[in-house]
């Protein structure tokens, strides 16, 4: 198991109880649930937020976007830009997927009895 660290305060994240992976633009960071909301507070331009991955507005999104891209690849609806908003919308889904590749899936999912951040 490799050692993950939170892009907030540097200190290591040990389980995925306490992580959010985010993405802004096309990085995915991870955090400590509570640098998160720390970072959320602290970011002032909707350019400059971030989006939380995991979780269940990320499991909502990419639930969405991908009937949404399934649908606009199978179906012939809107033509080449229904095809080319079918690839555009396999963006978080991707994002997600990364996401769990790289960081979620090499961190163990619950330590008990942990000490407090």
């Amino acid at each position: 198991m490799s050692t993950k660290v939170c892009r907030y305060c540097y200190k290591q994240i040990r389980d995925r109880d306490e992580l959010v992976t985010a993405s802004n633009w096309f990085r995915v960071r991870p955090y400590h649930y509570r640098c998160f909301q720390l970072l959320e507070e602290d970011t002032s331009t909707v350019a400059g937020t971030w989006t939380p991955i995991n979780g269940r507005v990320g499991l909502i999104t990419v639930a969405l976007m991908l009937a949404l891209s399934i649908w606009m690849l199978t179906t012939d609806t809107l033509h080449s830009i229904g095809d080319l908003l079918g690839v555009l919308a396999l963006y978080p889904v991707l994002l997600r997927v990364i996401s769990f590749l790289f960081i979620e899936s090499r961190l163990p999912k619950y330590i008990e009895n942990k000490p407090h951040l």
